[in-house]
């Protein structure tokens, strides 16, 4: 019973990684899992799973994942292949790819922001560019 326990633990979809207030990792973090930053990342993150930045995390460069929810501050790109929110008090220097985007009022946003995984825009896009050209 214990082995089964054990196994459970390794494939939950449930497991999340946590960063917590005045701790700062220097490097890159890849994970499958959702992680939560309330401290200072110094380098990139790679997830395949959702990353939630806290009103007192901090991270200089960039994020790549699956979905984010952020409250604090990036230095950095941020490629989101889901839904990307940016909370009233966050901060975020930096480009934006992502196909779904919601931002609060009074959230800052320094950077150019690119959607994709819409197929009708960019076909209406193309379409602009061609009747611009003729």
């Amino acid at each position: 019973m214990l082995r089964r326990k054990e196994k459970m633990t390794f494939e939950s979809q449930d497991r999340l990684n946590r960063l917590v207030e005045g701790t700062k990792i220097v490097g890159d973090i890849i994970t499958d899992s959702n992680i939560v930053i309330d401290g200072e990342i110094v380098g990139n993150i790679f997830s395949r799973s959702k990353v939630f930045i806290g009103a007192t995390g901090t991270v200089f460069g960039n994020i790549s994942c699956n979905e984010a929810d952020i409250e604090g501050n990036i230095d950095g790109s941020l490629e989101v292949e889901g839904l990307l929110i940016l909370r009233e008090k966050s901060k975020i220097v930096g480009d934006i790819l992502t196909s779904k985007l919601h931002i609060e009022e009074g959230a800052v946003f320094l950077g150019s922001c690119h959607m994709s995984g819409h197929e009708a825009l960019n076909t209406q896009a193309h379409l602009v560019a061609s009747e611009e050209n003729s």
